[in-house]
């Protein structure tokens, strides 16, 4: 918030936003205090609480505030934490817990979230409960459900059109209330969920963070880190325990890295497979040449899933003229073994931090050893040229519309924002130029350029006969508030319109630096540090159990040695792969590639999760699910 904004409910934020006019104060002022009032002061938060996470030397890791704060009762804490969407729809019909009792204990929950992370934009408990109340007595009176998602709590992206709330593109002058909902949440409406909140989002909706006028968004894992954008709001939801299925948008990254980010589940359709009506009534000109996608961010693989069945199940195609209407298989698709999947280390501008390497070599092992499996290296393609093209066709309006939309009520240009629009403008004020709009020529060669790098992209995919690839989902863990600058990992899969899933990894930036150099008996111990915090100690071990006399055991059971081998085998060899330190033969493959390292090096990342990416051919999203769900019980995500 700016440094002049008071806000009724003390909220969490390590970093302020610029201010804008007075004018523009008194609006932002009123509206963050109207939602301050939405939220019960049962549910607020000691202040006590709040002034730690305020202090100088404060703690960075808010995750476990909800289990300590005394608001949620034992069955609470249980229905928001050891529940995914699909276990919460059968406990619902199985009558284990009603709709009401789950919705309530959502509502706070997101109460909580929101005090210390930002991550709200409106708060309706009460419409939550009487639509809770509805869906019980439909299931006492009839015996059945009303669909999939029966009673299932949803969060909303606060762009995303909700019958009687309000959406905006952006900004502030942007903000009105929707008359009614956009197909996508009326699908998952008839499916019987239940929404209760709708969610942070950054300026311009094109940021890799999400910070807007109702605030910065912080990192449940670590405050003083971005949860991403620019769905960050529901990912720091998410991450919280707060919800279990949130919907997000992304046209260069914003459901998978915000989801990356904060260590949950996100999935990018290929575009035209789930529905985007009614999201955006006014249009966005960067659809122009470059194809927003939408999906589902959530706790659990099977989750993203189940959000596929229902939103593909419904279909669209006869109430939206864009969906190509393709059956959703998933996790049910039949696959061809082996499964060809290509590892991309880095995309030949920047080397990712070195933890994301780490969870990359990390993956690269634990399928190694599966004969299901046929790893090869993947060679990345000109993917400086596509951040040159995409950054172009992000703004045909060369940021007008933008500059117009803040000067209406005198609303500030944030960081990121200047940083998204450099590549269009030399002036973040003039909302008449210096620029002009581009052309429909110049827009129609843009659209020749994009064709030819995509057509050029496909070639080099299918040259390197792979199915599947496996990829950083960022240059590094969650980033530093107003750092994230570079899209390349995100973005350039929007640019060829593949579609791509993260998901999480044992990796967080926490664990030590491993040197296989070091004694066996310290390299052991600091196994057994990893795998107890990969939280597989009591799994068997891959290409283990044929040698070892005692293949039952996990990996911390195993005696020394058999440990050590394993250490040198995980990182990498001879030279291995610390998870905190650059190699010491690393060379910067550009300047932006320096400058991470230099931002690295800064450090301050402490128990930021790390995720990978995994995208298949254009409309191969069945395969993708397939392809993952084959990997699922060797990378262990839930």
């Amino acid at each position: 918030m700016a440094a002049s904004l008071k806000s009724k409910l003390p909220i969490v934020q390590t970093r302020c936003s610029p201010a804008g006019t007075e004018a523009f104060e008194q609006l932002r002022k009123k509206l963050v205090d109207e939602l301050c009032d939405s939220i019960p002061k049962e549910y607020h938060l000691p202040k006590t609480i709040i002034d730690r996470f305020r202090a100088k030397d404060k703690p960075t890791n808010v995750t476990g505030i909800p289990q300590t704060c005394g608001i949620l009762t034992e069955k609470e804490l249980s229905i928001t934490e050891d529940y995914d969407a699909t276990s919460l729809a059968d406990a619902i019909a199985n009558r284990e817990l009603t709709t009401v009792e789950v919705a309530k204990a959502f509502c706070k929950r997101a109460a909580i979230a929101h005090q210390l992370t930002c991550c709200l934009t409106e708060y309706f408990q009460d419409e939550a409960i009487e639509r809770a109340k509805q869906l019980d007595e439909y299931l006492a009176t009839h015996g059945k459900t009303v669909g999939p998602l029966h009673g299932v709590p949803v969060s909303v992206k606060e762009h995303m059109a909700l019958a009687g709330h309000f959406s905006a593109y952006g900004y502030l002058s942007t903000r009105v209330k929707s008359e009614k909902d956009s197909l996508m949440v009326q699908i998952l409406r008839d499916a019987g969920a239940v929404f209760y909140v709708k969610t942070n989002q950054p300026q311009s909706i094109m940021h890799l963070e999400t910070d807007s006028w109702w605030g910065r968004t912080n990192n449940p894992h670590n405050i003083n880190l971005s949860s991403g954008g620019s769905t960050g709001g529901e990912s720091a939801l998410i991450a919280m325990n707060a919800s279990v299925l949130g919907l997000g948008t992304d046209i260069g990254g914003s459901v998978r890295e915000p989801s990356a980010f904060c260590g949950i589940v996100g999935f990018k359709p290929t575009t035209y497979t789930v529905t985007l009506k009614g999201f955006l009534p006014a249009g966005f000109p960067a659809e122009l040449n470059v194809l927003c996608s939408t999906g589902p961010m959530c706790r659990t693989f099977r989750d993203a899933d189940l959000f596929m069945q229902v939103l593909v199940g419904a279909k669209q195609h006869l109430r939206d003229p864009r969906i190509v209407p393709i059956p959703w298989t998933g996790l049910k698709t039949p696959l061809t073994k082996p499964l060809k999947i290509g590892i991309m280390l880095n995309d030949g501008v920047i080397t990712p931090q070195p933890p994301v390497l780490k969870a990359l070599h990390w993956v690269q092992w634990q399928l190694s050893n599966n004969t299901n499996f046929i790893l090869k290296p993947f060679k990345p393609y000109r993917a400086d040229e596509a951040m040159l093209l995409i950054g172009q066709m992000y703004w045909p309006d060369v940021g007008l519309n933008t500059k117009k939309a803040l000067a209406a009520t005198g609303e500030p240009m944030n960081t990121l924002t200047k940083v998204v629009l450099s590549p269009v403008t030399s002036d973040f004020v003039n909302p008449n130029g210096p620029e002009k709009e581009k052309t429909a020529t110049e827009i129609t060669q843009m659209r020749i350029d994009c064709d030819e790098y995509r057509a050029a992209f496909i070639e080099h995919w299918e040259s390197q006969d792979v199915d599947y690839v496996i990829a950083p989902c960022f240059v590094g863990p969650a980033s530093k508030h107003d750092t994230a600058f570079y899209w390349n990992y995100t973005a350039l899969w929007n640019f060829v319109d593949y579609p791509g899933i993260v998901l999480p990894t044992p990796i967080k930036v926490e664990i030590p630096s491993l040197s296989n150099k070091a004694p066996i008996s310290v390299q052991a111990d600091e196994l057994r540090k990893f795998f107890a915090a990969s939280k597989i100690a009591n799994t068997p071990v891959p290409g283990i159990e044929s040698s070892h006399p005692e293949p039952s055991k996990g990996a911390d059971k195993l005696p020394i040695s058999v440990q050590a081998e394993m250490l040198k085998k995980h990182f990498g060899g001879v030279t291995g792969v610390s998870p905190t330190e650059y190699a010491p033969d690393y060379k910067p493959l550009s300047e932006k590639c320096r400058h991470v390292k230099e931002m690295w090096d800064e450090g301050g990342f402490e128990d930021a999760p790390i995720n990978i990416q995994v995208v298949a051919r254009r409309f191969h999203d069945n395969q993708l699910f397939g392809a993952v769900g084959e990997m699922q019980p060797y990378l262990k995500f839930k």
